[in-house]
């Protein structure tokens, strides 16, 4: 089969499948599913991190199909995470991650000024984060008995549009000033010579000196957790479409090819590149990540370059189409095998985001995706 026409069998496949997806689902934010079944994250848990991936989702099938039952649930989300932004203790760096798939694709979309505000808060209670002292922003609040008031870990690379399109929008350059010191911090303090990333980086809050890497959610400290990595190429990539500052494409190229030279005869990612041969942990959310990073890396490298990123991506995208997607209508998760941490005690379960970037990827292949980040 020619990639053109898997390209659109896949797409088919998820026009068919969402759509009755999103009908059952209406009134919910999922963030897994069990036994097929999507739970809800729209009450005790509305300041979820993933919360954006399941408009992000609607926002992306409205833009390719037109159908107002995708806008409508999008809206309906967006407004129901309003709740979070009067939740201090529970908003930080992950403000991105929350409001550009939601509130910010709505105005893109809608030109809706009750949305852009909505982007706007989000963008400065994220810049509000920076610490000028390590030119970082944290990370998390407190939690597990620690402050966490000197950590950044490699996700936030995906946050940092948020500050970009704040800036394009305002032409305040404090945004744009807060999200490429911490780019450049991260080349310095994450990326690794070999292009493997820590996944958290510890800082003194007080001097900025940097103290120590932490093993965070992979498999131990210097270790490669794979998740870790698509964020840092997709985060460095976006970075690099933003700003045009050639390093930041430079090391997403050096962190995605660490990653393609990891990937197993499976084309199954782990969730720790270093993890024991023994163990069969996967998360899906790596590959279909990795994927969307690889794809938007394509884009933007030299011509002969382009293969190098583009069909690691498709490989990673098939394994998923034929192995670890459940195509069933009456399942509501797409992706299986995904793992959030590898010292949690569940793994190999479905995660929103791991359906959302897989969605996004297959989009960006037909050239039909809504550009969120």
């Amino acid at each position: 089969m020619s990639q053109d026409l898997w390209v659109d069998e896949t797409l088919e496949k998820i026009k068919s499948k969402m759509y009755f997806v999103a009908e059952r689902n209406q009134n919910k934010i999922p963030y897994t599913a069990e036994n097929g079944v999507f739970n809800d994250y729209s009450q005790e848990k509305i300041y979820w991190w993933t919360n954006g991936f399941w408009p992000g989702i609607m926002w992306q099938m409205y833009h390719v199909t037109g159908n107002n039952l995708y806008k409508d649930i999008a809206v309906k989300t967006e407004q129901k995470m309003d709740q979070n932004f009067l939740m201090p203790a529970k908003l930080d760096h992950d403000n991105g991650f929350k409001w550009l798939p939601s509130a910010v694709a709505d105005y893109r979309i809608t030109g809706s000024q009750e949305s852009r505000n909505r982007g706007l808060l989000a963008a400065e209670l994220l810049a509000g984060r920076y610490n000028p002292a390590g030119h970082f922003l944290r990370a998390w609040n407190e939690w597990g008995g620690e402050k966490h008031l000197g950590w950044a870990i490699i996700d936030c690379m995906m946050n940092l549009p948020l500050l970009y399109w704040a800036w394009k929008e305002t032409e305040d350059p404090r945004f744009l000033h807060i999200a490429v010191n911490h780019a450049d911090m991260a080349q310095t303090c994450f990326v690794r010579p070999d292009g493997s990333v820590n996944h958290i980086v510890e800082f003194n809050p007080e001097t900025g000196e940097m103290i120590k890497s932490h093993g965070g959610q992979g498999y131990e400290e210097g270790s490669s957790w794979t998740r870790g990595q698509a964020w840092g190429i997709y985060g460095f990539v976006l970075s690099y479409r933003h700003t045009q500052k050639e390093s930041y494409l430079n090391t997403a190229k050096i962190i995605a090819n660490y990653f393609i030279a990891n990937i197993p005869d499976s084309s199954l990612i782990p969730v720790d590149f270093a993890q024991p041969q023994t163990c069969v942990w996967e998360d899906s959310t790596a590959a279909a990540c990795s994927a969307c990073a690889m794809i938007e890396l394509s884009k933007y490298v030299k011509e002969s370059e382009k293969q190098v990123y583009l069909n690691p991506a498709i490989r990673l995208l098939k394994a998923l189409d034929e192995n670890r997607c459940n195509w069933n209508p009456d399942i509501d998760n797409l992706l299986e095998n995904c793992s959030a941490a590898y010292h949690d005690t569940r793994h190999n379960f479905p995660m929103i985001y791991a359906d959302y970037y897989f969605i996004e990827a297959i989009l960006k292949l037909a050239d039909k995706d809504l550009f969120i980040w």
